[in-house]
């Protein structure tokens, strides 16, 4: 399981309710950026951390691997110099009860942040410019900490509706008697 951190300032309720991450392919100048390129590196069970407006708001599990998909027509204007194609990927979300504004706790996560690449400044400030960053496993253990249980809550009720779906699946397939 990987660990990843998503700045949803302008699309947090589109994605969270909707189930999904979504970046362009490239930046608006037409170059990579390695934001949108860890899109492609998600896969299914990799946790995620939504950071919206100065608070990890919502945690997700992701259900599936980047596809190749439009820009959500629901985003509207939002990132209108975004390109239209983009990577997609199902995230099942859920809003913590006890959301946590890191930049409170910067003296004890700032150890953690990684070298390149940071979601968050020295600071604890977000980074302008991220959209997705993968979490040092060192950061990932103190966001745990932080979120107080929340984290494992989410995890545990994910592993549990997977194992519910493997067993839904069989019974289907299973000969009727």
């Amino acid at each position: 399981m990987a660990y990843w951190w998503v700045n949803q300032n302008q699309t947090y309720m589109h994605e969270i309710h909707g189930g999904y991450l979504w970046s362009p392919k490239r930046n608006k100048s037409g170059a990579k950026n390695v934001f949108y390129d860890n899109m492609r590196r998600v896969r299914p069970g990799d946790v995620v951390f939504s950071f919206a407006d100065t608070l990890i708001r919502a945690i997700g599990i992701a259900s599936g691997v980047a596809e190749s998909a439009p820009k959500p027509a629901e985003f509207g204007v939002i990132g209108s110099y975004w390109g239209q194609e983009g990577w997609l990927v199902p995230v099942k979300f859920t809003e913590v009860a006890s959301p946590i504004r890191p930049k409170e706790h910067i003296e004890i996560l700032r150890p953690t942040l990684p070298a390149k690449y940071s979601p968050l400044q020295m600071s604890g400030d977000g980074n302008q410019g991220v959209y997705l960053a993968e979490v040092p496993d060192a950061m990932a253990i103190v966001l745990r900490r932080l979120l107080k249980g929340q984290v494992e809550v989410i995890i545990d009720s994910a592993d549990l509706s997977i194992d519910d779906q493997v067993q839904d699946d069989a019974a289907e397939q299973a000969p009727k008697k």
